[in-house]
């Protein structure tokens, strides 16, 4: 198919080019200085010319703090972004397939008491700037585009391309004398790019409409995460020590967003279109392996 990508140069973009590129797509792929999504008049022209099938729009601004303490940036990325993209796709009859995230949930579980993992049916409810204009963005596609957009919520995404978790695990393990504190009452999902690549291209090619959560199967906290991030790595995982949410964040001087305690995705809607993410632990030690070879 000929597929278009937004956000190319991001730790997903980059996976998704590879491997679209591999499996003989024609791609287009565009990092944020060939396209800023938040010019309208830039996206309707450049998607007009290249007259995609499909368009994975990957593009955002990620920074949690920074869409904080400058939300207009955040919606004019996100959330207008996504609606500059939607319209484009609409006029060239294009699919967008939409990565979301789980900041559109509050943290406190799905379920009338909470405490559950989130369907894709739970009502979002964001805390956070960055949470709002991602979900501003799912509702820019559901309105202009309705059945031609695939909206797929991720969480904690890591692997092999950019800055993430995972990396800085690994640069703080290679260091005997480093024991970082990591935060151990926030529970969620880690989403690893090259099972996500998959899923999204699988998404997209049987063109399905709606909200589908794709993380990695598995609940973990950041701490037992960065211990088996130590693991994998061979280190001492007990370098790790466990601090909580608001110790680590007690005399930090910048604004922090809040984070999610609990945003857990279930992949109801995924298992019944017959796709599948697998378990986290298995993801981790080939990313930690890919990694370490390089």
């Amino acid at each position: 198919m000929r597929v278009l990508v937004t956000g190319a140069n991001g730790q997903l973009g980059t996976e998704f080019v590879a491997f679209a590129t591999a499996l003989g797509d024609d791609v287009v792929a565009l990092a944020h200085g060939d396209l800023d999504v938040s010019s309208r008049e830039s996206v309707l022209q450049t998607v007009h010319h290249i007259s995609p099938e499909t368009i994975l729009h990957a593009a955002a601004w990620t920074n949690v703090d920074g869409c904080e303490t400058d939300p207009g940036r955040a919606y004019a990325v996100n959330a207008l972004g996504t609606r500059h993209i939607a319209e484009a796709a609409a006029a060239c009859g294009a699919r967008v397939v939409y990565v979301s995230s789980d900041y559109v949930f509050d943290g406190r579980g799905g379920g009338p008491e909470g405490g559950i993992a989130y369907t894709e049916w739970d009502t979002p409810n964001p805390s956070s700037h960055y949470g709002r204009s991602k979900l501003g963005g799912e509702r820019e596609l559901e309105a202009l585009l309705g059945p031609a957009a695939t909206i797929v919520r991720a969480s904690w995404v890591v692997g092999q391309y950019g800055h993430n978790f995972v990396k800085t695990m690994l640069r703080l393990a290679s260091d005997p004398q480093m024991s970082p504190s990591v935060v151990d009452d926030q529970i969620g999902c880690p989403t690893f790019t090259a099972d996500l690549a998959l899923v999204l291209r699988q998404l997209a090619v049987m063109r399905l409409p709606g909200v589908f959560h794709a993380s990695n199967q598995g609940a973990v906290s950041w701490y037992d995460f960065a211990k088996a991030i130590f693991e994998a790595a061979k280190c001492d995982p007990d370098r790790v020590r466990p601090v909580s949410s608001t110790a680590y964040a007690t005399g930090r001087t910048a604004v922090t967003a809040p984070r999610p305690a609990f945003s857990v995705l279930d992949r109801i809607a995924l298992t019944g279109v017959g796709l599948s993410m697998p378990t986290w632990r298995p993801s981790l030690d080939a990313a930690v392996a890919a990694l370490r070879a390089e």
